[in-house]
């Protein structure tokens, strides 16, 4: 992938195309975004921002939706699933 930048997801790396959501990475990676109340696995559902199953914490920021956000090199992107 001669155009790839690498992120990390749970502190494993994860090579994704530029311009790749957070979201794609996510789904690249076999990554859910987060756990239900219940325990079932989350992850992007509407894909716009506006259902907020995506939410993952980014370079320490919480509450972040993966599906609206760009991945950018050496981005560290943290689960609670």
């Amino acid at each position: 992938m001669p155009d790839g930048i690498t992120i990390t997801i749970n502190g494993a790396p994860v090579r994704v195309p530029a311009g790749a959501t957070v979201a794609v990475a996510m789904a690249m990676a076999g990554q859910a975004c987060r756990v239900s109340v219940k325990g079932e696995s989350r992850g992007p559902l509407c894909g716009m921002g506006i259902c907020f199953e995506c939410r993952v914490t980014i370079n320490g920021v919480s509450h972040c939706r993966s599906c609206q956000i760009v991945c950018e090199p050496a981005m560290d992107v943290r689960t609670d699933a």
